[in-house]
């Protein structure tokens, strides 16, 4: 999932992101991801934990879909508390 705004990526060759795997246990800094609400085959988890960068050309095919605003703000919420952030729960 890209995390960084588009106006970054007209200035870098990379993306800020954070992996997604069809797998994986649900936690503080790990957000589901239903298919349905996603475009992929398969209900997945967002390992917000696991920051990283990957090269723009990486993602060529373009985006597979939007997240809704309430599963953003699930994501920037996991990705504070990767960070070490306390956060109440809302």
């Amino acid at each position: 999932m890209v995390l960084s705004e588009d106006v970054r990526h007209r200035m870098r060759d990379d993306l800020i992101v954070v992996p997604v795997f069809s797998a994986g246990q649900v936690g503080p800094t790990r957000v589901p991801l239903p298919a349905r609400s996603s475009g992929l085959r398969h209900n997945s988890v967002i390992f917000c934990e696991e920051i990283t960068t990957i090269d723009r050309d990486f993602l060529a095919r373009g985006p597979v879909g939007m997240l809704s605003p309430k599963l953003m703000d699930g994501v920037v919420r996991s990705v504070r508390r990767a960070i070490g952030e306390v956060l109440p729960e809302p």
